[in-house]
C-alpha cells in the first residue's frame, strides 16, 4: 500500500533485426587469459533520508501524536490546579476575616 508504483518502460517500437551475418565471432576456450570485468551495479544514492521507510515514518508520528496528547494532559491538570488553588485561597481568605 504504501510502496511506490513506478511506471513501466515504453517498448521500442522500432526493433532492429541484423541483415548480415558477422564475419567472424571471438570464440573463449574454458579456460583464456582475457581479464573479464564486470560493469559496477549502479549505487542508489545516500542521501539523509535513504534508510526511512513508511512503517519508520508512521512509528515517529504516532509516537508525536501521543506525546503531545500527554503534553496537553499535563497542560489542562496545571490550569486546573491552578484555578482550584485560588478558588480555595478565597474562600479561606473571606473565611478568616469574618
Amino acid at each position: 500500500m504504501f510502496r511506490p508504483k513506478y511506471p513501466e518502460a515504453p517498448k521500442p517500437s522500432i526493433v532492429h533485426v541484423p541483415t548480415a551475418v558477422p564475419a567472424a565471432q571471438h570464440g573463449h576456450a574454458t579456460a583464456c587469459s582475457c581479464q573479464h570485468t564486470t560493469a559496477p551495479a549502479p549505487a542508489r544514492p545516500a542521501g539523509v533520508l535513504s534508510g526511512l521507510n513508511a512503517g519508520t515514518v508512521g512509528a515517529v508520528v504516532t509516537v508525536g501524536i501521543v506525546l503531545t496528547a500527554l503534553l496537553a494532559a499535563v497542560a489542562v491538570t496545571a490550569v486546573s490546579v491552578a484555578v482550584a488553588a485560588v478558588v480555595m485561597r478565597s474562600l479561606l481568605a473571606s473565611q478568616r476575616r469574618r
